[in-house]
């Protein structure tokens, strides 16, 4: 597995992984507005094979990350995937001087904040109905990450 920055080129794949991993997925003009226009926007693939098989993007504001969104394809879930993406894109983020990171994982996704968890993430609070396709509540969970 090996990850690199996110093209426009990747656009029609990581649309459908968010198809198939999301309720209320990210319009294309999202992405597009990301990789285009945002000048905080970190956006990586994760390959297996020369297969884009996930992806992760993230703001990069002074010195903190807000995870915008992490997926993997189904049909690659549970095979250790998602960890490496996140640690990898983790390392990257240390070395240019990011020092704490920041998720909201929905209250149901118990497999996602374990992985979090095992990459030392800490529940810090709770954002009431925060998902608009059901107002499920959504975690906040951060990462310190930086000088120790």
């Amino acid at each position: 597995m090996m990850i690199r920055p996110m093209q426009e080129s990747d656009l029609s794949t990581i649309l459908e992984i968010e198809h198939a991993c999301f309720p209320a997925p990210w319009a294309p003009q999202s992405f597009v507005s990301e990789l285009r226009d945002n000048e905080y926007a970190r956006y990586f693939c994760l390959e297996h094979e020369g297969n884009i098989i996930g992806y992760m993007g993230l703001w990069f504001i002074l010195e903190e990350g807000h995870i915008t969104n992490v997926a993997i394809a189904p049909g690659y879930q549970g095979m250790g995937g998602g960890e490496f993406l996140m640690r990898s894109v983790i390392d990257l983020m240390v070395k240019e001087g990011m020092e704490r990171m920041t998720l909201e994982v929905r209250a149901s996704n118990v497999s996602a904040q374990r992985l979090y968890e095992r990459l030392g993430f800490v529940t810090a609070g709770v954002r009431k109905g925060y998902y608009s396709d059901n107002r499920e509540d959504a975690l906040i969970m951060w990462l310190d990450i930086g000088k120790e």
